[in-house]
């Protein structure tokens, strides 16, 4: 069949006049992120590194803090609802993209029509048809370029949720381990103070001492025995929390006691400030900035009129045998064009609120990036200022234990009451039980700083290492 020239022209200078409306996206401008108080050496990376965090947890050294870290990323059903989340971003973008490929579609019909002055006759056909909406706006481009944007985002949200489960799973860890270390705290000093008390009856049985003394012993005894089940009933809470970010039943996870708690990591002195860059969420603020910077140009092309390009063949019998035999041969090719009049404002209203959208994301992007300089300057002033704290408290710790010693030896030359013995344990056990604190704070701080970070200082991130000038 032959196609007129002049429709094969129309269709050549709508393609040739395609063009795209609406502003190209820049990232909003943002404070300068490169000056910190409490840190010296730090640098921005560029956009894309949070992908290639690592495995920041491996700097704790701990094996069973890695295992229930990988354990979570398994089975945690948040997360997989994030996942379901960017594969339905995905799916989107995929179907968006489909729109610029023209539509194919096959038929076959019988129809049978007659009258009162004709006579009943059938009518077979069967046709291909061949459908397109020439993107001459751009509207499709920026659909395309908006899902695209959206999806990146829901990339860097599951990014996010990922980093918070491996974040709270590191928390709740060091949070049972100092409870497990408090719990050993107290057995020792238990037994210190049953040693105490023992010595106080014989004493008093020797009439060296007041009865006062012997109930003043065993009262402090069955104080801290008491104290003991306080941080039993604790753990069994922490353990409950930790299997739910695990994705198991309570009574699937049973974690032995240990008495230590993993070493606080160092860090290293020239640490690059990834925290921009690299944060998810700081990603996929930026993203939904160009989404819906897109959206704008869909917008702007309502006020255009929309062109579709159909052409068709097929074939016509009077019956169904004929249509594979010497059928009459049909076809059909033109454009067709449409354009809204008259809407009521609808058209000025989707674009005003489509900018509006963009400004405030905009804003959200911004106010996001001040979020994560503040933070990590808190994070690193907590650092540093518990750094002191612990030195501070570790001499408090040997000054408490020296009078301790002190204490007891001067109550077993009968030069003092009980009531100082008590005075110097009960200092001792505080000095010790608040170092505890102190080092799980630390943990705990240095976690959060893998966090805002985006996932860790892995010094062979080879964006780690460009930045270093490695």
């Amino acid at each position: 069949m032959k196609i007129p020239i002049s429709t094969l022209s129309l269709s050549a200078c709508l393609l040739l006049s395609a063009c795209t409306l609406g502003p190209d996206h820049v990232p909003p401008d943002t404070i300068d992120t490169t000056q910190l108080r409490y840190q010296d050496g730090w640098q921005p990376v560029p956009a894309d590194s949070w992908a290639a965090s690592g495995s920041w947890w491996t700097a704790f050294d701990d094996e069973a803090l890695s295992q229930l870290v990988e354990q979570s990323l398994k089975a945690n059903q948040t997360l997989a609802q994030a996942e379901a989340r960017y594969r339905a971003a995905e799916a989107q973008w995929r179907q968006s993209r489909g729109a610029r490929v023209p539509e194919l579609g096959a038929g076959l019909g019988a129809t049978r029509s007659g009258g009162s002055d004709r006579s009943t006759a059938s009518q077979y056909d069967a046709r291909l048809q061949v459908g397109w909406a020439p993107d001459l706006w751009g509207r499709v481009r920026r659909t395309i370029e908006a899902d695209q944007a959206g999806m990146q985002a829901s990339a860097a949200d599951l990014a996010a949720v990922r980093l918070a489960l491996q974040v709270a799973v590191a928390e709740s860890y060091i949070n049972l381990r100092a409870l497990d270390r408090q719990q050993e705290i107290l057995r020792e000093t238990l037994a210190g103070y049953e040693r105490s008390a023992s010595l106080t009856r014989n004493q008093y049985q020797a009439g060296i001492v007041a009865r006062s003394d012997v109930i003043q012993a065993e009262t402090q005894l069955q104080s801290l025995r008491t104290d003991l089940y306080d941080l039993q009933a604790a753990r069994a809470r922490e353990q409950n929390a930790l299997a739910a970010l695990l994705g198991v039943a309570p009574v699937q996870l049973s974690l032995a006691e240990q008495g230590t708690l993993p070493a606080v990591p160092t860090l290293p002195r020239s640490l690059p400030a990834t925290l921009i860059a690299r944060r998810p969420d700081v990603v996929a603020a930026e993203r939904q900035v160009a989404a819906a910077n897109a959206r704008i140009g869909v917008a702007r092309t309502a006020w255009l009129p929309d062109v579709t390009l159909d052409l068709w063949g097929g074939v016509q019998s009077g019956s169904f045998s004929g249509l594979f035999d010497a059928p009459a041969r049909v076809w059909s090719l033109g454009p067709s064009l449409a354009q809204t009049l008259l809407d009521g404002g609808q058209r000025s209203a989707a674009l005003e609120l489509a900018v509006a959208r963009h400004e405030e994301q905009a804003a959200f992007y911004r106010q996001t990036v001040i979020d994560s300089l503040r933070e990590l300057e808190d994070v690193l002033a907590t650092l540093q200022i518990l750094g002191e704290k612990a030195e501070q408290q570790a001499a408090l710790l040997q000054l408490a234990e020296e009078n301790e010693r002190v204490a007891n030896n001067r109550y077993r030359a009968g030069q003092v009451s009980f009531l100082e013995v008590v005075t110097a344990q009960n200092i001792t056990l505080a000095a010790r039980r608040v170092a505890v604190d102190i080092h799980a704070q630390r943990l705990a701080a240095t976690v959060q700083l893998a966090a805002i970070i985006g996932g860790g200082w892995d010094l062979e991130d080879p964006v780690i290492q460009s930045v270093l000038g490695e």
